[in-house]
C-alpha cells in the first residue's frame, strides 16, 4: 500500500481546521489534496485525537502480523494433511 504523505497528526489538525468552520475546498487547496482524499481521511481519522490515531496504527500492525501467523498456520496445517493423507 502506498505510504500518505501525511502524518496522522497533520490529517487530524486538517480535520480539526473544518470542523472549527474553515471550508472544505480552503482546506484543500491549501495542503494540496483533493476532497475525495479529503473526505476519505475523514472517515478514517474523524473524531480522533493524535494518541487515538497512534494506537489505531499500532493495533493495525499488530492485526497484520496475526493474520499473517494464521495464513502460515494454516498452509502448514494443510501441507501436514495433506502428507498425513498420502500414506
Amino acid at each position: 500500500m502506498r505510504k500518505s504523505r501525511f502524518t496522522e497528526a497533520q490529517i487530524i489538525g486538517m480535520i480539526k481546521e473544518q470542523e472549527a468552520g474553515m471550508p472544505t475546498a480552503e482546506v484543500c487547496r491549501r495542503h494540496g489534496l483533493s476532497p475525495a482524499t479529503f473526505y476519505k481521511f475523514k472517515s478514517k481519522y474523524g473524531g480522533m485525537e493524535v494518541s487515538d490515531a497512534a494506537r489505531l496504527k499500532t493495533l493495525e500492525d499488530e492485526n497484520a502480523k496475526l493474520k499473517r501467523l494464521l495464513a502460515d498456520t494454516m498452509l502448514d496445517n494443510v501441507v501436514l494433511k495433506d502428507l498425513l493423507g498420502k500414506n
